[in-house]
């Protein structure tokens, strides 16, 4: 067949080998079959992949113009050299096996592989060809095409390239924190210095959680860890106990530090267990106020405006105090040169649906700043995860979208309002508390965790064993009888026998039989039985009333002692007041 000829239009007719049809051929076409056939090799000769046909066995014996313009091959070319003359050894084996196997089991083919050009330079193009069938389902022909995807491919391997930098470069500063750390572990023996190193560490770990990126933060938080059981085992084994209470606060601090990161990632998700409270947001935004001024430095004018009288509003106020933190921060970024920044709290009234705000009363917390501002585009875009204008390595785009995800959970909405070159105000609209509060006045003395009052027995239910020690441990410290179980299965037979159990405390994520379930068998058990939920993350409840029913409360890991009393006593004293 020479290079001109084509197959006529389908369903395809058998041509001689020199091209032409034959005499009983040649009566049965028509005037339409030549212009389907002159139709076909227009669209062939034009279209932009190089195409071809192979017989039922998949022997190639026709391609188009493209082919030849691509490959600078003749007709004659193809069939004496073949089409695997013009492909990269590297990857011959693996088409030729693939294609063999589609052509032998009449299903489609389709590879990626390199073909080389009329210039010897190679280009990637994705491979199809898909079988044309008779009335009896036999295969006539084939029909192929090569799509050029050269571009696609250089765009995933600098992808790639990309990707494989940023690990390098994510493990030469792994590598160069572990070295810090070593030698921080080596100085500590020198008292003095060391302390004000770690006082220096502590201070820029404060603001450097939000910009660090969290392998950093989890690392620094860690080595205060450490390093305060390591100084606290020393001191008690050189009988110096009245030097550990630096040290146990210093442990303190950096563990709660840990608790909050882990809260601020599952606002990123918004899968965390909110826990909202009547909140003073004027108190708040006053107790961060040096917090606030030694993020946003000297060169940055502060001013806050508070309402005396803003009414309480219900949210997690540890999840807003982050949320305020990001966007000082990223009002600080905004304005390099100096500015000013402005604080205040305002209530306010929505009589009618305004962008997706319900009618109702919310206390307006804003931060505004006189930096550079956003364009439109950039204020479409600002709740979006890792979205950032910021340059690589001073931003990860994760604030505004932990803030967002934290105040739509809540019950509210955020709202900028920008412009360029003109400043940003951002809005965060809370819901008002609507029932009434008492507000304790504080006497001055602490006062010491409830306990027991009548031998209470509680029923104890966590899968870690770390954590499960240390409530039995306090509740028994307390007074409570209790009797304790690793898994759910474990404790159904104590749920079912016949002895006194006042509170069921269970961990949410236990494997087997979750919490929730095992709270749903006690209480069909022993209807009305209290239950306090423990969980470092309940995906499936992101607040807490979509889990708990009536005397039922949850904690959120990591916890303080007193609370756990506060919470076991109010939980028994509550079902005991039930008729």
């Amino acid at each position: 067949m020479t290079s001109k000829s084509f197959p006529a239009a389908m369903p395809l007719d058998p041509i001689a080998p020199d091209g032409r049809l034959d005499d009983a051929q040649a009566a049965q076409h028509s005037e339409p079959h030549h212009e389907s056939e002159r139709q076909f090799r227009t669209l062939a000769d034009n279209m932009s992949q190089l195409a071809w046909i192979a017989d039922p066995a998949g022997q190639i014996h026709w391609y188009n113009a493209r082919w030849y313009s691509y490959t600078g091959t003749s007709m004659e070319a193809m069939l004496a050299l073949g089409w695997r003359s013009l492909h990269h050894p590297d990857h011959l084996e693996r088409v030729n096996a693939r294609m063999q196997h589609c052509f032998a089991t009449g299903s489609i083919w389709e590879d990626t592989f390199p073909l080389r050009g009329q210039d010897g330079l190679y280009r990637w193009f994705l491979s199809r060809a898909l079988p044309i069938r008779d009335a009896q389902g036999s295969i006539t022909y084939w029909i192929g095409t090569n799509t050029d995807i050269t571009a696609q491919v250089k765009a995933e391997d600098a992808l790639r390239e990309l990707n494989e930098s940023l690990e390098r470069r994510v493990a030469e500063r792994t590598r160069e924190l572990a070295e810090i750390n070593e030698r921080l572990q080596i100085e500590i023996s020198e008292r003095a210095q060391a302390e004000e190193v770690l006082r220096h560490a502590q201070k820029m770990d404060a603001i450097g959680q939000l910009t660090g990126g969290i392998a950093h933060d989890f690392n620094n938080m860690l080595t205060g860890v450490l390093g305060a059981l390591d100084l606290i085992q020393r001191r008690v084994a050189a009988g110096r106990v009245s030097e550990i209470d630096r040290y146990i606060d210093a442990a303190m601090s950096s563990a709660n530090r840990a608790a909050s990161l882990t809260h601020r990632l599952l606002a990123f998700a918004r899968r965390q267990s909110l826990n909202p409270q009547p909140v003073d947001v004027n108190r708040m935004v006053a107790s961060m106020d040096e917090l606030v001024r030694r993020t946003i430095g000297e060169n940055i004018e502060l001013e806050v405006d508070l309402n005396p009288a803003l009414r309480l509003t219900s949210t997690d106020e540890h999840q807003l105090e982050n949320a305020l933190l990001n966007l000082v921060i990223n009002a600080r970024d905004a304005m390099p040169d100096g500015g000013r920044l402005l604080i205040q709290t305002e209530g306010v009234h929505i009589a009618v649906l305004h962008d997706a705000l319900v009618p109702g009363d919310y206390v307006r917390l804003s931060v505004q700043d006189t930096g550079c501002g956003m364009s439109s585009e950039v204020i479409a875009r600002a709740f979006d995860p890792f979205f950032t204008t910021k340059p690589i390595g001073q931003g990860t785009g994760l604030g505004l979208s932990m803030v967002y995800g934290f105040i739509n959970q809540t019950g509210g909405q955020v709202q900028i309002d920008s412009e360029e070159g003109r400043g940003t105000r951002i809005d965060l609209y809370l819901p008002c508390y609507l029932e009434p509060v008492d507000r304790p006045t504080p006497s001055g003395v602490e006062s010491l965790p409830p306990r027991a009052s009548q031998g209470e027995r509680v029923l104890v239910i966590e899968d870690e064993p770390e954590v499960r020690m240390l409530v039995v441990d306090v509740l028994r410290e307390l007074g409570y009888s209790v009797e304790v179980a690793s898994n759910g299965v474990a404790a159904l037979p104590v749920l079912r026998g016949p002895d006194r159990i006042d509170l069921l405390v269970t961990d949410v994520g236990l494997p087997g039989l979750n919490g929730r379930q095992v709270a749903e068998i006690a209480r069909q058990q022993r209807p009305g039985l209290p239950v306090l939920f423990m969980t470092g993350y309940a995906r499936n409840a992101e607040v807490r009333g979509d889990l708990l029913e009536r005397g039922m409360e949850m904690m959120i890991k990591p916890f303080n002692i007193d609370d756990l009393a506060q919470r076991v006593r109010r939980l028994i004293e509550l079902a005991s007041d039930q008729p």
